[in-house]
């Protein structure tokens, strides 16, 4: 799995976040999303599926 996210598209909801905190973080500034992890182990998967199907602003990106 390799994740990128697109800081342009993001409205700063912080849904990435709250499904997946391990994976994402938000800036303290303005709340845009912030990848910590671009390649996240099976562990992290499932969350981190929801987490991009949970952003409003399509901002998350999965390759499988």
């Amino acid at each position: 799995m390799k994740v990128t996210v697109d800081q342009d598209k993001c409205v700063s909801s912080g849904m990435c976040v709250m499904n997946a905190g391990d994976v994402f973080d938000q800036r303290d500034d303005d709340g845009v999303v912030v990848l910590l992890v671009d390649e996240p182990g099976p562990a992290h998967a499932e969350e981190t599926r929801k987490a991009a199907a949970a952003c409003p602003a399509l901002a998350i990106q999965i390759e499988e």
